[in-house]
């Protein structure tokens, strides 16, 4: 192997390695924003997990490019029934929780721009 297929080797084990530290850091961002959602209106959160459902890009407010990821949880209210959830990550910023009603209407809060 040439010199630069190895940094190429190298350069894209990099990005592999970053792109995968950054799906953790927004995993964790995303598990936090459903807790509080789900404490706020007095749900609890089941497994304390949340699974990725979607990954694409979008422009944060700066107009840069960051990945929007949006993903699944579920929760109950009386520890029988399990109802979805979903929240959308714009980066590290929680952009959308939509929460499932028991009666099957969709409740969403948006993250306030700083």
């Amino acid at each position: 192997m040439n010199n630069i297929g190895i940094l190429l080797a190298l350069l894209s084990l990099g990005l592999l390695v970053w792109f995968w530290a950054d799906s953790l850091r927004a995993r964790e961002h995303a598990l936090r924003a459903c807790a509080l959602s789900c404490q706020r209106i007095n749900m609890q959160l089941l497994d304390e997990t949340v699974a990725l459902r979607r990954l694409g890009v979008a422009r944060n407010t700066d107009g840069r490019a960051v990945w929007r990821r949006t993903y699944r949880f579920e929760y109950t209210l009386d520890g029988t029934q399990r109802l979805r959830g979903s929240v959308i990550m714009r980066g590290r910023s929680v952009e959308t929780v939509a929460i499932q009603s028991p009666d099957g209407a969709t409740q969403f809060e948006q993250d306030k721009p700083h």
